[in-house]
């Protein structure tokens, strides 16, 4: 109950996920009582049940995909149907048409070009077959009242308060870069104060092994925001889908969550107490741990100028910053690195990472 409290006040509280779905689920409340009081009360339909049950289920997350599931259902509720009557007129027994149908049903479900909503070729077969005596004036009614079951659900998906979700792929981008920024921050505070405690280390890896789920929910945002506006009126105001910032952001964060897991899967090992290579100096630990101030700082931007920000000739600069403390970095752990050939791949793979985020970071030079 104390969750359900929560997501409620989210929802009155101002836009977000909860106020989405509290507003989906009244729009499918409505179509749902449009159909039947269209088919049911007004018109007195025979299977005026058929109307309400498809627009409910067509009041989907996007438009697209209300009329690209509203036309499988239909599809898959013909097929069924059709199949379900021609059966059902040869065969007297309904238990021996079922034995016949359901199997057939079911497989042509299975057709790719239905998607998910082939399942409802086996429903569409048992209404049939379960509801009465067989007959084509009853099936070919069960059929126009789901071809006006889709149409209610879709109009009414479409033109009130058609869904959009470019908030939330902001707030996924932003929550991406915002943890990616604290995790190398937090090691590099660490890296500079000296601190080598082995299960902080394990929270800071922990956290950057976390990233790619992060990364991977901002990628999910962008291709729901890209959906919401195919055949939604709501674009026509000014929506704009994610574009190539979108893209260049999430290829960015790609090798800021590998690169941070790198960084941090190091300091892990140099932590644990059974680890038998010294740990760095102190000197060079303090200049990666200013190299990854500068990542941070540079990553931080990037996100900036990918959202709208103007603050390209920052990102310019901290991104020269940054590579030059990374060729200042490369010449000290050139010096620093002996002939032990663990400590060669470590450092080498960490500098490779480094390089591979700095050209991400601007693709077109600094």
């Amino acid at each position: 109950m104390s969750a359900a409290a929560g997501a409620a006040r989210r929802a009155w509280a101002g836009p977000g996920r909860e106020r989405d779905l509290a507003v989906q689920a009244v729009k499918a409340a409505l179509a749902a009582w449009v159909a039947w009081a269209v088919a049911g009360w007004w018109l007195k339909a025979p299977v005026a049940f058929v109307a309400p049950w498809v627009a409910v289920v067509l009041v989907e997350s996007t438009v697209y995909r209300s009329i690209a599931h509203g036309l499988q259902q239909l599809a898959a509720i013909a097929t069924g149907t059709i199949a379900a009557t021609a059966v059902g007129l040869l065969l007297s027994s309904p238990v021996a048409a079922m034995a016949v149908v359901l199997p057939l049903a079911m497989l042509l479900g299975r057709w790719p070009r239905l998607g998910s909503q082939g399942v409802y070729a086996a429903t569409g077969a048992l209404f049939v077959l379960t509801g009465g005596p067989v007959a084509v004036g009853t099936s070919a009614a069960r059929l126009a009242e789901a071809l006006f079951g889709a149409v209610v659900g879709i109009a009414v998906n479409a033109l009130v308060r058609p869904p959009l979700y470019l908030r939330d792929t902001e707030a996924a981008l932003r929550d991406a870069v915002a943890e990616t920024d604290g995790i190398l921050r937090d090691v590099a505070d660490g890296l500079t104060a000296g601190r080598w405690d082995a299960a902080e280390a394990g929270e800071w890896h922990d956290r950057a092994l976390r990233l790619p789920r992060l990364v991977e929910q901002a990628r999910s945002a962008v291709e729901w925001s890209r959906e919401s506006l195919r055949a939604n009126p709501r674009r026509r105001t000014g929506a704009v889908p994610p574009g190539e910032g979108c893209e260049d952001a999430l290829a960015a964060l790609d090798y800021a969550a590998v690169y941070t897991a790198e960084v941090t899967r190091t300091v892990l090992e140099t932590a644990a107490e059974d680890r038998p290579a010294p740990r760095p100096h102190p000197a060079l630990a303090r200049r990666y741990a200013q190299f990854l101030c500068r990542t941070a700082r540079a990553l931080r931007l990037y996100g900036h100028s990918r959202f709208g920000d103007a603050r390209e000739d920052e990102l310019r600069e901290a991104v020269a910053d940054l590579r030059g403390t990374l060729t200042v970095l490369r010449r000290d752990l050139a010096r620093a690195t002996t002939d032990d050939p663990d400590e060669v791949a470590t450092y080498g793979a960490l500098l490779a990472q480094a390089h591979r985020l700095t050209d991400q970071l601007l693709p077109s030079g600094a």
